[in-house]
Protein backbone atom coordinates (compact mmCIF):
# COMPACT_ATOMS: atom_id res chain seq x y z
CA UNK A 1 0.00 0.00 0.00
CA UNK A 2 1.30 3.77 -1.34
CA UNK A 3 0.88 6.12 1.67
CA UNK A 4 2.14 9.23 1.49
CA UNK A 5 3.00 12.44 3.45
CA UNK A 6 0.18 15.13 2.78
CA UNK A 7 -0.36 18.70 3.32
CA UNK A 8 -3.38 20.99 2.88
CA UNK A 9 -3.02 23.42 0.08
CA UNK A 10 -5.89 25.19 -1.22
CA UNK A 11 -5.28 26.78 -4.24
CA UNK A 12 -5.76 30.70 -4.31
CA UNK A 13 -8.06 31.33 -7.74
CA UNK A 14 -10.55 28.49 -5.19
CA UNK A 15 -10.72 31.03 -2.21
CA UNK A 16 -11.29 34.18 -4.56
CA UNK A 17 -13.55 32.15 -6.24
CA UNK A 18 -15.67 31.49 -3.34
CA UNK A 19 -15.67 35.05 -1.82
CA UNK A 20 -17.04 36.49 -5.78
CA UNK A 21 -19.70 34.38 -5.59
CA UNK A 22 -20.57 35.15 -1.89
CA UNK A 23 -20.56 39.24 -2.95
CA UNK A 24 -22.85 37.74 -6.06
CA UNK A 25 -25.27 36.00 -3.78
CA UNK A 26 -28.87 36.43 -4.45
CA UNK A 27 -30.49 35.69 -1.31
CA UNK A 28 -34.32 34.80 -1.59
CA UNK A 29 -37.36 36.49 0.25
CA UNK A 30 -38.32 35.32 3.91
CA UNK A 31 -41.39 35.89 5.86
CA UNK A 32 -39.18 36.51 9.39
CA UNK A 33 -39.69 33.54 10.55
CA UNK A 34 -36.37 32.90 11.80
CA UNK A 35 -35.18 29.13 11.78
CA UNK A 36 -39.33 28.35 11.90
CA UNK A 37 -39.26 27.28 7.84
CA UNK A 38 -35.49 26.22 7.91
CA UNK A 39 -32.42 27.82 8.13
CA UNK A 40 -32.69 31.67 9.78
CA UNK A 41 -32.25 33.76 6.18
CA UNK A 42 -31.02 36.93 8.60
CA UNK A 43 -28.27 34.42 10.30
CA UNK A 44 -27.19 32.60 7.28
CA UNK A 45 -26.55 36.03 5.86
CA UNK A 46 -24.25 37.21 8.43
CA UNK A 47 -22.55 33.74 8.65
CA UNK A 48 -22.00 33.57 4.83
CA UNK A 49 -20.80 37.39 4.90
CA UNK A 50 -18.43 36.98 7.45
CA UNK A 51 -17.15 33.73 5.32
CA UNK A 52 -16.58 35.83 2.35
CA UNK A 53 -14.64 38.79 4.22
CA UNK A 54 -13.71 38.12 7.58
CA UNK A 55 -13.02 33.86 7.93
CA UNK A 56 -8.74 33.36 7.25
CA UNK A 57 -8.52 29.96 5.35
CA UNK A 58 -5.10 30.44 5.29
CA UNK A 59 -4.82 30.31 9.10
CA UNK A 60 -7.11 27.32 9.36
CA UNK A 61 -5.09 25.78 6.95
CA UNK A 62 -1.67 26.53 8.65
CA UNK A 63 -3.07 24.84 11.99
CA UNK A 64 -4.26 21.78 10.46
CA UNK A 65 -1.26 21.36 8.57
CA UNK A 66 0.93 21.11 11.60
CA UNK A 67 -1.25 17.58 12.01
CA UNK A 68 0.69 14.57 10.55
CA UNK A 69 -1.60 14.04 7.69
CA UNK A 70 -0.94 11.18 4.97
CA UNK A 71 -3.07 9.83 1.70
CA UNK A 72 -3.24 6.35 1.60
CA UNK A 73 -3.68 3.99 -2.09
CA UNK A 74 -6.40 2.29 -0.74
CA UNK A 75 -6.79 -0.48 -4.34
CA UNK A 76 -6.73 2.93 -6.11
CA UNK A 77 -8.96 4.60 -3.58
CA UNK A 78 -6.97 7.56 -1.97
CA UNK A 79 -7.71 8.06 1.66
CA UNK A 80 -7.06 11.39 3.60
CA UNK A 81 -6.33 10.37 7.35
CA UNK A 82 -4.46 11.48 10.20
CA UNK A 83 -2.02 9.63 12.10
CA UNK A 84 -0.86 10.78 15.64
CA UNK A 85 1.17 8.64 17.67
CA UNK A 86 0.08 7.78 21.19
CA UNK A 87 2.44 9.09 24.23
CA UNK A 88 1.96 6.45 26.52
CA UNK A 89 2.96 2.73 27.65
CA UNK A 90 1.46 0.82 24.77
CA UNK A 91 -0.89 2.85 23.16
CA UNK A 92 -3.45 0.55 21.37
CA UNK A 93 -4.26 1.45 17.40
CA UNK A 94 -7.52 3.17 17.14
CA UNK A 95 -9.65 4.87 13.71
CA UNK A 96 -11.98 7.23 14.22
CA UNK A 97 -14.57 7.69 11.84
CA UNK A 98 -16.79 11.37 11.21
CA UNK A 99 -20.49 11.56 10.07
CA UNK A 100 -22.52 14.09 7.64
CA UNK A 101 -22.46 16.78 7.15
CA UNK A 102 -18.95 17.44 9.18
CA UNK A 103 -15.18 15.99 7.73
CA UNK A 104 -12.15 14.61 10.02
CA UNK A 105 -12.41 17.85 11.10
CA UNK A 106 -14.70 16.53 13.48
CA UNK A 107 -12.47 14.51 16.13
CA UNK A 108 -9.62 17.27 16.22
CA UNK A 109 -10.59 18.19 19.34
CA UNK A 110 -10.41 14.82 20.99
CA UNK A 111 -7.43 13.78 19.06
CA UNK A 112 -4.63 15.11 21.71
CA UNK A 113 -6.40 13.94 24.53
CA UNK A 114 -6.67 10.33 23.08
CA UNK A 115 -3.27 10.38 21.52
CA UNK A 116 -1.49 12.02 25.02
CA UNK A 117 -3.83 11.43 28.01
CA UNK A 118 -1.37 12.52 30.85
CA UNK A 119 -1.04 15.92 29.20
CA UNK A 120 -4.43 16.49 29.94
CA UNK A 121 -4.75 14.89 33.24
CA UNK A 122 -5.08 11.64 32.77
CA UNK A 123 -3.27 8.25 32.96
CA UNK A 124 -0.49 7.42 30.38
CA UNK A 125 -1.63 4.13 30.18
CA UNK A 126 -5.24 5.25 28.27
CA UNK A 127 -2.77 6.62 25.16
CA UNK A 128 -4.15 5.48 22.04
CA UNK A 129 -2.56 5.95 18.03
CA UNK A 130 -4.70 7.60 16.01
CA UNK A 131 -5.98 7.16 12.95
CA UNK A 132 -8.73 10.17 12.21
CA UNK A 133 -10.17 8.77 8.88
CA UNK A 134 -11.75 10.96 5.88
CA UNK A 135 -14.96 8.69 4.89
CA UNK A 136 -14.44 8.50 0.87
CA UNK A 137 -16.11 11.00 -1.30
CA UNK A 138 -15.56 13.60 1.98
CA UNK A 139 -13.07 16.63 2.23
CA UNK A 140 -9.70 14.87 1.00
CA UNK A 141 -10.08 11.29 0.27
CA UNK A 142 -10.74 10.60 -3.47
CA UNK A 143 -14.56 11.12 -4.55
CA UNK A 144 -15.78 7.17 -5.63
CA UNK A 145 -16.24 6.68 -9.14
CA UNK A 146 -18.01 4.14 -9.04
CA UNK A 147 -21.35 2.95 -7.19
CA UNK A 148 -21.31 1.16 -4.14
CA UNK A 149 -19.76 2.84 -1.58
CA UNK A 150 -21.62 1.76 1.30
CA UNK A 151 -20.72 1.54 5.05
CA UNK A 152 -19.81 -1.88 4.62
CA UNK A 153 -17.56 -1.37 1.85
CA UNK A 154 -15.92 1.62 3.54
CA UNK A 155 -15.31 -0.56 6.62
CA UNK A 156 -13.46 -2.97 4.28
CA UNK A 157 -11.25 0.07 2.96
CA UNK A 158 -10.85 0.57 6.83
CA UNK A 159 -9.25 -2.87 7.48
CA UNK A 160 -6.76 -2.56 4.46
CA UNK A 161 -5.84 1.10 5.59
CA UNK A 162 -5.12 -0.25 9.00
CA UNK A 163 -3.42 -3.46 7.77
CA UNK A 164 -1.14 -1.03 5.95
CA UNK A 165 -0.29 0.96 8.59
CA UNK A 166 0.57 -2.30 10.36
CA UNK A 167 -2.15 -2.51 12.99
CA UNK A 168 -3.34 -6.66 12.96
CA UNK A 169 -5.57 -5.58 15.83
CA UNK A 170 -7.04 -2.30 16.47
CA UNK A 171 -10.17 -0.22 18.38
CA UNK A 172 -12.76 2.10 16.60
CA UNK A 173 -14.87 5.12 17.57
CA UNK A 174 -17.83 6.29 15.19
CA UNK A 175 -20.63 8.58 15.05
CA UNK A 176 -23.58 8.97 12.54
CA UNK A 177 -22.36 7.24 9.17
CA UNK A 178 -18.98 6.56 11.08
CA UNK A 179 -20.99 4.57 13.42
CA UNK A 180 -22.75 2.52 10.75
CA UNK A 181 -18.92 1.87 9.18
CA UNK A 182 -17.71 1.04 12.57
CA UNK A 183 -20.51 -1.74 13.17
CA UNK A 184 -19.85 -2.93 9.44
CA UNK A 185 -16.19 -3.67 10.58
CA UNK A 186 -17.54 -5.06 13.85
CA UNK A 187 -19.51 -7.73 11.67
CA UNK A 188 -17.33 -8.49 8.50
CA UNK A 189 -13.82 -8.17 10.45
CA UNK A 190 -14.40 -8.96 13.96
CA UNK A 191 -11.23 -11.10 14.31
CA UNK A 192 -9.20 -7.27 13.66
CA UNK A 193 -11.27 -5.45 16.38
CA UNK A 194 -10.82 -5.03 20.32
CA UNK A 195 -14.05 -3.77 20.75
CA UNK A 196 -15.72 -1.08 18.64
CA UNK A 197 -17.54 2.57 20.82
CA UNK A 198 -20.48 4.62 19.41
CA UNK A 199 -22.13 7.47 19.23
CA UNK A 200 -25.02 9.07 17.30
CA UNK A 201 -25.61 5.75 16.36
CA UNK A 202 -28.68 5.31 14.21
CA UNK A 203 -30.56 1.86 15.56
CA UNK A 204 -32.56 -0.18 13.13
CA UNK A 205 -35.96 -0.86 14.65
CA UNK A 206 -36.66 -4.52 14.72
CA UNK A 207 -40.65 -5.43 13.69
CA UNK A 208 -41.25 -7.18 17.19
CA UNK A 209 -40.59 -3.87 19.92
CA UNK A 210 -40.83 -5.52 23.30
CA UNK A 211 -40.55 -2.95 25.75
CA UNK A 212 -42.58 0.19 26.58
CA UNK A 213 -38.86 1.81 25.99
CA UNK A 214 -38.62 0.59 22.46
CA UNK A 215 -42.03 1.74 21.58
CA UNK A 216 -41.51 5.47 23.21
CA UNK A 217 -38.67 4.81 21.13
CA UNK A 218 -39.68 3.75 18.05
CA UNK A 219 -42.33 6.92 18.00
CA UNK A 220 -40.25 9.60 18.60
CA UNK A 221 -37.68 7.97 15.92
CA UNK A 222 -41.07 8.42 13.30
CA UNK A 223 -42.15 11.56 14.72
CA UNK A 224 -38.49 12.62 13.32
CA UNK A 225 -38.28 11.41 10.28
CA UNK A 226 -41.63 13.34 9.56
CA UNK A 227 -40.02 16.59 10.74
CA UNK A 228 -36.71 16.85 10.34
CA UNK A 229 -35.87 13.90 7.53
CA UNK A 230 -36.75 15.79 4.25
CA UNK A 231 -32.76 15.62 4.18
CA UNK A 232 -32.73 11.99 4.19
CA UNK A 233 -35.04 11.59 1.82
CA UNK A 234 -33.61 13.83 -0.51
CA UNK A 235 -29.97 12.63 -0.96
CA UNK A 236 -31.39 8.87 -0.57
CA UNK A 237 -33.54 9.32 -3.42
CA UNK A 238 -32.49 12.33 -5.74
CA UNK A 239 -29.18 13.44 -4.36
CA UNK A 240 -27.96 14.45 -8.01
CA UNK A 241 -30.55 16.76 -8.25
CA UNK A 242 -30.09 19.10 -5.54
CA UNK A 243 -25.75 18.50 -6.31
CA UNK A 244 -25.91 21.66 -8.54
CA UNK A 245 -27.06 23.77 -6.08
CA UNK A 246 -25.38 22.82 -3.09
CA UNK A 247 -21.81 22.60 -5.46
CA UNK A 248 -22.57 26.10 -7.23
CA UNK A 249 -23.66 27.79 -4.71
CA UNK A 250 -21.61 29.33 -1.01
CA UNK A 251 -25.60 30.29 0.60
CA UNK A 252 -27.00 27.22 -0.25
CA UNK A 253 -24.14 24.77 0.68
CA UNK A 254 -23.79 26.90 4.09
CA UNK A 255 -27.76 26.26 4.91
CA UNK A 256 -28.17 22.85 4.23
CA UNK A 257 -25.00 22.10 6.17
CA UNK A 258 -25.59 24.74 9.20
CA UNK A 259 -28.82 23.79 9.47
CA UNK A 260 -28.23 20.16 10.89
CA UNK A 261 -25.27 21.63 13.19
CA UNK A 262 -28.10 23.67 14.50
CA UNK A 263 -30.87 21.29 14.85
CA UNK A 264 -28.73 17.95 16.19
CA UNK A 265 -26.62 19.63 19.06
CA UNK A 266 -27.17 20.69 22.29
CA UNK A 267 -27.15 24.17 21.35
CA UNK A 268 -30.43 25.93 22.78
CA UNK A 269 -31.29 27.07 19.24
CA UNK A 270 -27.89 29.11 19.17
CA UNK A 271 -25.97 27.55 16.79
CA UNK A 272 -22.61 29.08 18.03
CA UNK A 273 -22.57 28.40 21.29
CA UNK A 274 -21.51 25.07 20.55
CA UNK A 275 -19.25 25.30 17.51
CA UNK A 276 -17.82 28.85 17.15
CA UNK A 277 -18.47 30.48 13.70
CA UNK A 278 -14.26 29.25 12.60
CA UNK A 279 -15.12 26.11 13.33
CA UNK A 280 -18.38 26.03 11.06
CA UNK A 281 -16.54 27.94 8.01
CA UNK A 282 -13.46 25.60 7.93
CA UNK A 283 -15.89 22.63 7.95
CA UNK A 284 -17.80 24.38 5.27
CA UNK A 285 -14.63 25.45 3.30
CA UNK A 286 -13.36 22.11 3.10
CA UNK A 287 -16.58 21.23 1.60
CA UNK A 288 -16.56 23.46 -0.57
CA UNK A 289 -12.32 23.23 -1.86
CA UNK A 290 -13.04 19.87 -2.50
CA UNK A 291 -16.26 20.02 -4.25
CA UNK A 292 -17.56 16.87 -1.96
CA UNK A 293 -20.92 17.49 -1.34
CA UNK A 294 -22.19 15.68 -3.87
CA UNK A 295 -20.36 12.57 -3.13
CA UNK A 296 -20.88 12.64 1.06
CA UNK A 297 -24.40 13.02 0.15
CA UNK A 298 -24.60 9.92 -2.30
CA UNK A 299 -23.46 7.41 0.68
CA UNK A 300 -27.52 7.96 1.49
CA UNK A 301 -28.64 6.54 -1.75
CA UNK A 302 -25.68 3.62 -1.89
CA UNK A 303 -27.17 2.96 1.75
CA UNK A 304 -30.78 2.66 0.15
CA UNK A 305 -29.81 0.55 -2.90
CA UNK A 306 -27.83 -2.16 -0.63
CA UNK A 307 -28.44 -1.28 3.38
CA UNK A 308 -25.66 -2.12 5.79
CA UNK A 309 -28.07 -1.83 9.04
CA UNK A 310 -29.08 -5.77 10.06
CA UNK A 311 -30.07 -7.27 13.28
CA UNK A 312 -27.30 -9.78 12.98
CA UNK A 313 -25.04 -9.86 16.64
CA UNK A 314 -22.18 -7.99 16.42
CA UNK A 315 -19.09 -10.61 17.80
CA UNK A 316 -16.80 -7.93 19.47
CA UNK A 317 -17.43 -5.80 22.43
CA UNK A 318 -19.11 -2.63 22.62
CA UNK A 319 -19.88 0.72 23.99
CA UNK A 320 -22.03 3.49 23.47
CA UNK A 321 -22.22 7.27 24.93
CA UNK A 322 -25.73 8.38 24.51
CA UNK A 323 -26.06 12.33 24.68
CA UNK A 324 -29.25 13.79 24.90
CA UNK A 325 -29.66 15.37 21.43
CA UNK A 326 -28.84 12.77 19.52
CA UNK A 327 -31.01 12.90 16.08
CA UNK A 328 -34.17 12.38 18.54
CA UNK A 329 -34.08 14.34 21.66
CA UNK A 330 -37.48 13.24 22.57
CA UNK A 331 -36.34 9.80 23.61
CA UNK A 332 -32.89 8.47 23.83
CA UNK A 333 -32.75 4.48 22.49
CA UNK A 334 -33.16 1.95 25.36
CA UNK A 335 -30.00 -0.31 25.95
CA UNK A 336 -32.04 -3.53 25.94
CA UNK A 337 -32.33 -2.06 21.64
CA UNK A 338 -28.97 -1.89 21.70
CA UNK A 339 -28.32 -5.30 23.84
CA UNK A 340 -30.51 -7.30 21.38
CA UNK A 341 -27.46 -6.92 18.34
CA UNK A 342 -24.55 -5.84 20.41
CA UNK A 343 -22.52 -7.49 23.27
CA UNK A 344 -23.02 -3.98 25.56
CA UNK A 345 -19.79 -3.51 27.68
CA UNK A 346 -20.37 0.00 28.51
CA UNK A 347 -23.38 2.16 28.28
CA UNK A 348 -23.29 5.79 29.51
CA UNK A 349 -26.62 8.16 29.08
CA UNK A 350 -24.96 12.15 29.54
CA UNK A 351 -26.56 15.26 30.47
CA UNK A 352 -25.59 17.41 27.45
CA UNK A 353 -23.94 17.21 24.33
CA UNK A 354 -25.69 15.86 20.79
CA UNK A 355 -25.23 14.63 17.90
CA UNK A 356 -21.52 16.32 17.24
CA UNK A 357 -20.35 14.37 20.52
CA UNK A 358 -16.57 15.06 19.42
CA UNK A 359 -16.89 18.89 18.92
CA UNK A 360 -19.71 19.49 21.91
CA UNK A 361 -18.20 17.58 24.90
CA UNK A 362 -14.57 16.49 23.47
CA UNK A 363 -13.84 15.92 27.67
CA UNK A 364 -16.41 13.50 27.69
CA UNK A 365 -15.87 11.80 24.49
CA UNK A 366 -12.54 10.93 24.91
CA UNK A 367 -12.80 9.79 29.19
CA UNK A 368 -15.96 7.82 27.40
CA UNK A 369 -13.50 6.45 24.53
CA UNK A 370 -10.47 5.62 27.72
CA UNK A 371 -12.58 3.81 29.91
CA UNK A 372 -14.54 1.64 27.49
CA UNK A 373 -11.07 0.43 26.11
CA UNK A 374 -9.37 0.17 29.21
CA UNK A 375 -10.26 -3.12 30.14
CA UNK A 376 -9.91 -4.50 26.45
CA UNK A 377 -6.11 -3.65 26.60
CA UNK A 378 -4.93 -6.83 27.44
CA UNK A 379 -7.32 -9.04 25.23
Amino acid sequence: MLIEPFTIAVDEAVLADLRERIARTRWPDSVGAGWAYGTDPAYLRELVTAWGTAFDWRARESELNRLAQFRADVDGLGVHFVHERGRGTRPIPLILTHGWPSSFLEHLDVLPLLTDPAAHGGNAEDAFDVVVASLPGYGFSDRPREPGMTKAAIADVWARLMDGLGYGKFGAHGSDIGAGVTVALGRQHPERLLGLHLSAYTFPLPSDLRTPAERAFAEAQQHWHHTEGAYHAQQATKPQTLAPGLNDSPAGLAAWIVEKFRAWSDCGGDVESRFPRDQLLTNLTVYWATQTINSANRVYYEERLNPSTSFDPVPVPAGFAVFPNEFVPEGRPPRELAERTFDVRRWTEHASGGHFAALEEPAVLAEEIRAFFRPLRAS
